[in-house]
């Protein structure tokens, strides 16, 4: 495949004529209360209006005539936005007061505007205000150079667009905002845009304006490949997604781990898991640091090719190299082991990890340990469980008591309230069901002392309700046999 040629698939456009959209419909703004609103035919909405301006004139307490930005802007913090009536006039007050002779909006005002619309979708209005932003620059950029605020506040905007599929309205601001800067935007407007059309399907327009992209001299950078990348993964179009990122290394473009996060799950899905696992190599020569997701998508990729063993060794590997992540929970990999049947392979596994510095967590441990007690191994639940309280990490009260029942069905249930007593004195709190299986455990065993023990200290802590209990209990321990020890 020549170079090029996945950018090239779509044919680039013609040079792009920005054709502004009919303006949005503006209220007549005069200086009277009515300028507020396009015309108002409800009482109540006339009644919020008269409200809103008298709340503003009581609380700036001066003339209107003498309110500068930061006095609207104050208001707009402190009053109005925590109304439960009035806040949703936010955009006709900011209307209103640009009709006063002595007021002009500067950048905080646009900019607090912007962040109101839309967080609340108003985005109609936001095409507006925009419109408005237009045709008014902010102070600032009475001088020779435009307002540094300008492409962070269309910025904003451009992206809301973008998230509501409104591409029209996001390239008129983005071609209103290019008038409005010095110089050429920040690659990340291009990105915004790229990565709107890419989400919603339309890879085609992307490309588009990708191509627009190189025309105005703009760099892509990494974030742009790894969205192309990512749009011909998501069309299962993974030859092209696998040029593009050729073409990125060649053009001086350092991948980054999303590039190869995406490229590997491409390759899982293609079903070439050998590509997948030579990519991740890849990642070590070039020296890119994996991420937990890196490794999450390795092992789900593996395990569902039914390569659990080459999951297991592949992530060993990156351990004994130093490039697995610290935080990396090795869950998965151990609740795959164990449901092929390979919950000793797993013990092994989380014992040379943990070892290595890699504590497994606690859902890691838990499903270890259900898996080896369902293979009967019942030793190395023991084992792993002392070393889990002994590093402070405390089990659930349902894994630990199974534990226990099992050891003391084994005939060691002098064991398992040792192990009670362990897991105590590190903040585990028994509940009366554990009681009840030691306490079984040792009528069993018939060693009455040590369960009368048991039974008076559930006493003590309020696990038994009644003396019938209570009688129950010991009656059990007495019947026991051999219950004079």
């Amino acid at each position: 495949m020549s170079r090029n040629i996945a950018l090239k698939r779509f044919p680039k456009p013609l040079h792009h004529h920005p054709t502004p959209l009919p303006p949005s419909q503006h209220p007549d703004l005069s200086s009277s209360v009515s300028a507020l609103t396009p015309p108002i035919t409800s009482i109540a909405a006339q009644t919020q209006l008269t409200q809103l301006t008298a709340l503003l004139h009581s609380y700036l307490k001066k003339d209107p005539v003498a309110i500068k930005p930061e006095d609207l802007l104050l208001f707009y913090k402190s009053r109005l936005r925590h109304h439960p009536a009035l806040s949703h006039l936010d955009y006709h007050l900011f209307r209103y007061v640009a009709t006063l002779d002595s007021f002009r909006h500067d950048h905080s005002t646009f900019e607090y505007m912007v962040r109101s619309l839309t967080s609340t979708h108003r985005l109609d209005s936001l095409r507006s205000l925009l419109e408005f932003i237009s045709s008014n620059p902010c102070p600032c950029s009475d001088g020779i150079f435009s307002c540094p605020k300008t492409e962070p506040i269309f910025r904003v905007s451009i992206s809301s667009f973008c998230r509501a599929g409104r591409f029209d309205d996001a390239l008129y601001a983005f071609d209103n905002m290019k008038r409005l800067i010095d110089g050429k935007p920040n690659v990340a407007l291009y990105n915004i845009i790229i990565h709107g059309f890419v989400k919603l399907g339309k890879l085609d327009k992307g490309l588009e304006f990708y191509w627009r992209m190189i025309r105005d001299r703009v760099k892509p950078e990494a974030i742009t490949f790894n969205i192309l990348i990512s749009g011909y993964c998501k069309s299962n179009k993974f030859g092209l997604a696998l040029e593009v990122f050729r073409e990125m290394k060649e053009k001086g473009c350092v991948p980054n781990v999303v590039s190869f996060n995406t490229l590997i799950k491409g390759f899982f899905k293609d079903g070439k898991a050998e590509q997948a696992v030579g990519m991740a190599h890849e990642m070590i020569e070039l020296g890119c640091d994996f991420s937990c997701v890196t490794c999450e998508i390795l092992v789900d990729g593996l395990s569902r090719k039914g390569k659990v063993m080459e999951a297991a060794d592949l992530m060993t590997e990156f351990m004994k190299k130093g490039v697995l992540p610290r935080e990396f929970d090795y869950f998965l990999l151990i609740e795959m082991l164990c449901d092929n049947g390979n919950a000793e392979k797993a013990f092994e596994l989380v014992g040379e990890f943990w070892d290595a510095g890699y504590a497994p967590s606690l859902i890691a441990c838990t499903t270890l340990i259900e898996g080896l007690r369902r293979i009967g191994k019942l030793g190395k639940s023991v084992d792993l469980m002392r070393k889990m309280l002994n590093e402070g990490i405390i089990p659930d009260s349902v894994t630990f008591s199974c534990l226990l029942e099992d050891m003391c069905r084994m005939g060691e249930a002098v064991e398992a309230n040792r192990l009670r007593l362990l897991a105590s004195k590190k903040g585990f709190q028994p509940d009366g069901m554990l009681y009840r299986i030691l306490i079984s455990g040792y009528a069993t065993e018939g060693r009455r002392k040590e369960g009368e023990v048991l039974v008076n200290d559930m006493l003590d802590r309020g696990f038994i309700p009644d003396i019938a209990t209570y009688n129950m209990l010991m009656d059990d321990l007495s019947k026991s046999k051999g219950s004079t020890r």
